[in-house]
């Protein structure tokens, strides 16, 4: 049972969602019920919260309950010490931070052993209280007192020594100081960047970041990320400034404040000089680092996610036999015809490029127009790879000598090699070698880029940025919610879907997607759903959080063919017989005609609800449907350019392939994406560039300018002024 108060904290670490909502969502999650399912089919109860926002619950929940245990520890370890007081225990308690609690443990935290601690080991710590006084006397004399050579303190000196230590490290452990800092830091703080003498940077990749200086609160994720990146190869040096004067001045105001000036205050002075100079100025500064970095982190993420998304959703070319092409130089280009249903067919290797020789090179074209004839192919995807530029060359001069159209799309390959060696491969195709794999899945991609990608690790698909430098346990979390959302959107249809892609579905677990597969494979396709339940370990949970995903075209039961949950076939058998639609005629254009016309007023009078009725009603007009084909479809080509050709000023239409926080990549048909700076995504500032593009995207360009030399374009949405 989630107690209250956890409810109450979730509840206020988000914002535009209520008490009751959190308070449904948690107690859903609780019984088991997953993120999809709670947002499809639960929407009465959730009042139509998205997997955005169930996912943002999750979250919250998460860190709530990370920090509540931490406090729980904390509180216990200052306990055992004997140290807890009431005051102590109610600031941890109100604390709503991870760092506040971590900044109040501290004094008490076990440590290595200091100069401070074998200070206080020697019997100094009673000596540093009577300096904290503030005393009127000399300190020398009360020092004296406390001269013992037996614990190596041999003199005032020795002892004076000792004190000081307790009292920068006392220092140094104030909870408010330390938060102070943190705040002044973030707020008025710069990074200092420089080049390391004799650093090797041949490339110049971190040439902006020589002689670098920018407020922290300006700094963008990507400069966080790359500026961390240098530093680990040893390439940067960087430092956080403050202004040391302002440090030290509310120091001696928080610290001495109106005390009269004594010897007391001149020892305090210098400890907490010290302090700040040694261990609380070095300790923040890393923790602001980190925190950056953090940040940073969460946002390039959140970037990764939402391209990855995009990427996942673009319009599959449905009911075409497509040919994949995987570029090469020496060891030649691998082919693999696949039909309209993604079933290999037959694969080739040719040689249209050097250094292969002349009679193979002349080869080549007959080879791929046979090819492509055997099979009357329709599409051909080319990966985006080595050799990519000269291989649609060869492919657009080939295509021209056809008297039928056949259209090229350049694919991105990111990540086939990856899929190519993989176990999931090997089981796919155990007869073929990797770069035939590679092409298959090339041509996949095109035909259903969900169904392909899901079976590769997202970090190797390259839509994000920096994305090897995030933390990986993060990464894949995001990565796996974002996947999980996709897939369940579009739905899965049970009787072709791979092992990989089932187990995205809601409810079902890498086991029991290989045993879907396994009693598909033993006793045939399924023809309805209830069927899913003689799958070995897909228990009753399981079942309801998957079938309503898990479509099945041809079936028995034309509604096991739609997003429709079993539990409401009820329901959606009376919304039929109101609008006079029988179940067969299901897709038809009159029943969909009849279905938009249906008064459910009279379900919703019964206690059916709105939200639920909706779906039902849109689900019943578009059986089998994909909101996929709503996105923007691949640009397809039949002829090529090369960065030659471009000349500023010139219109062009692209493919989004990626979106960073500084703008986006386009493929405009050349070698070398073309990067479109966010500066140039509008005529008013765009903040944000995934709130004008998404990857997928076709938009129109035009070259502002051309960098043969670095092999870069630059490009702007914004049409030039007649």
């Amino acid at each position: 049972m989630i107690e209250e108060q956890t409810r109450t904290l979730v509840h206020q670490a988000l914002t535009g969602i209520t008490q009751k909502q959190v308070n449904t969502v948690l107690t859903l999650m609780q019984d088991g019920n997953t993120v999809p399912f709670i947002a499809r089919y639960r929407k009465e109860m959730t009042g139509s919260l998205d997997e955005v926002q169930i996912q943002d619950i999750e979250t919250a929940f998460a860190k709530v309950t990370a920090l509540q245990e931490r406090k729980a520890a904390v509180i216990n370890s200052i306990t055992e010490q004997g140290a807890l007081t009431p005051k102590l225990a109610q600031q941890i308690q109100a604390a709503t931070k991870l760092q506040d609690v971590e900044d109040l443990y501290l004094p008490y935290k076990q440590k290595r052993q200091t100069k401070a601690t074998i200070a206080k080991a020697h019997g100094l710590a009673p000596l540093a209280d009577w300096v904290l006084s503030f005393p009127k006397g000399p300190v020398a004399a009360e020092a004296k007192r406390y001269v013992a050579p037996a614990k190596d303190l041999p003199d005032v000196a020795a002892v004076l020594a000792g004190v000081h230590e307790i009292l920068a490290e006392t220092i140094s452990e104030q909870a408010q100081l330390r938060n102070w800092l943190r705040q002044l830091t973030l707020r008025t703080g710069t990074l200092r960047v420089t080049v390391k003498p004799k650093a090797e940077d041949e490339k110049g990749v971190y040439q902006q970041f020589y002689d670098f200086n920018e407020p922290l609160r300006h700094l963008s994720a990507t400069r966080v990320l790359a500026i961390n990146r240098g530093e680990k190869e040893k390439i940067l040096t960087v430092k956080i400034q403050v202004d040391l004067a302002t440090v030290l001045n509310y120091f001696q105001f928080k610290l001495i404040g109106q005390h009269p000036a004594s010897e007391a205050t001149a020892m305090i002075e210098a400890a907490y000089t010290d302090a700040y100079k040694r261990f609380v100025g070095p300790a923040i500064e890393r923790e602001v680092r980190a925190s950056l970095t953090a940040d940073a982190a969460a946002k390039s993420i959140k970037v990764f996610g939402e391209n990855l998304y995009n990427l996942l959703m673009q319009a599959p070319i449905k009911g075409k036999v497509v040919l994949g092409f995987d570029p090469a130089y020496r060891t030649g280009c691998k082919l693999a015809v696949v039909d309209e249903n993604g079933k290999f067919l037959e694969k080739a290797v040719i040689y249209p490029h050097k250094p292969a020789p002349e009679a193979k090179r002349k080869a080549a074209a007959g080879e791929l127009r046979a090819l492509l004839a055997r099979y009357q192919v329709e599409m051909i995807a080319i990966g985006n790879g080595t050799a990519s530029r000269e291989s649609e060359q060869f492919v657009a001069a080939v295509l021209r000598q056809l008297d039928r159209s056949v259209y090229y799309v350049i694919v991105n390959e990111a990540g086939a090699s990856v899929y190519s060696a993989s176990q999931i491969a090997r089981d796919e195709f155990p007869d073929l070698h990797v770069e035939q794999r590679s092409a298959i899945s090339i041509a996949r991609r095109l035909q259903d880029p969900l169904a392909e990608l899901v079976k590769i690790d997202p970090a190797a698909i390259g839509v994000g940025q920096y994305q090897h430098d995030l933390p990986a346990k993060d990464l894949a979390e995001a990565v796996d919610a974002v996947v999980e959302r996709a897939v369940n959107r579009v739905g899965v249809n049970l009787n072709t879907a791979s092992a990989p892609l089932l187990a995205r579905v809601s409810g079902i677990s890498a086991t029991i997607a290989a045993n879907v597969v396994a009693y598909r494979d033993a006793n045939g396709r399924f023809t309805s759903r209830p069927e899913l339940k003689k799958v070995p370990r897909l228990g009753p949970k399981a079942y309801e959080q998957a079938v309503g995903f898990l479509r099945i075209p041809g079936g028995k039961n034309p509604l096991d063919n739609t997003d429709i949950h079993p539990e409401s076939y009820a329901v959606a058998k009376r919304v039929l017989t109101m609008a006079k639609v029988a179940p067969t005629a299901l897709g038809a254009p009159e029943a969909k005609a009849q279905l938009a016309g249906v008064d459910v007023t009279p379900l919703v009078a019964e206690g059916v609800g709105a939200a639920t009725l909706a779906d039902i009603v849109a689900s019943l007009q578009a059986p089998g449907r994909d909101l996929r084909d709503s996105m923007p479809a691949p640009l397809l080509r039949q002829d090529v350019l090369t960065m030659a050709d471009l000349q500023p000023g010139m219109k062009l239409e692209g493919t989004v392939r990626n979106v960073v926080d500084f703008g986006a990549f386009v493929d405009i048909g050349v070698k070398h994406d073309g990067l479109v700076h966010a500066s140039h995504m509008g005529r008013k500032f765009v903040r944000n560039p995934t709130t004008v593009v998404q990857v997928g995207d076709i938009v129109t360009v035009w070259v502002l300018s051309v960098d043969l030399k670095r092999e870069r374009i630059q490009l702007t949405m914004v049409a030039p002024k007649a």
